[in-house]
């Protein structure tokens, strides 16, 4: 999406706005706005689960980002472990270890996954993606866990 800025009558400069990829939208819940991240809960309830989109247009890879923003984007991931673990505690789902990953084979916009594992989950101890189909939350459940993430962030 482009958004135009008229500095003058005669000149028209176009710059790339952030917008979420429709597939984030289908299957997770926005939790929170972050200095550099839209951080969304994933709707799995198999799995305590956040994913971070950085708010800049046409990134593909962590390594398109500034170093400044890429310090960013560790401090974020980082301050969202606690958050998935609450995430985590509020759905019975007890979390032993997180596991972190920027795939996007299939979602190109740079994103990166925070997955709460346990011994015994669904995929133990293989990778979450493309096991079996997604457990639907109830909204309770997606409430709960949203406040529970929302609570554990300092955003």
């Amino acid at each position: 999406m482009l958004s135009t800025l008229c500095f003058s009558r005669r000149l028209v400069v176009k710059k790339a706005m952030f917008v979420i990829d429709p597939a984030f939208e289908v299957g997770s819940a926005a939790v929170v706005e972050a200095p550099l991240s839209h951080i969304r809960l994933q709707l799995d309830l198999r799995w305590p689960w956040l994913i971070l989109i950085p708010k800049q247009p046409a990134l593909r890879e962590i390594e398109d980002l500034s170093p400044a923003d890429q310090a960013q984007l560790m401090r974020e991931i980082v301050a969202c472990g606690p958050a998935v673990r609450a995430v985590g505690q509020v759905l019975g789902l007890a979390v032993e270890k997180l596991n972190i990953g920027a795939l996007g084979n299939l979602t190109p916009q740079l994103h990166v996954h925070m997955v709460g594992r346990r011994s015994g989950d669904a995929a133990w101890p293989g990778p979450v993606w493309g096991v079996g189909v997604a457990e639907p939350m109830t909204q309770d459940q997606i409430s709960k866990a949203i406040r529970a993430a929302q609570g554990a962030l300092a955003f």
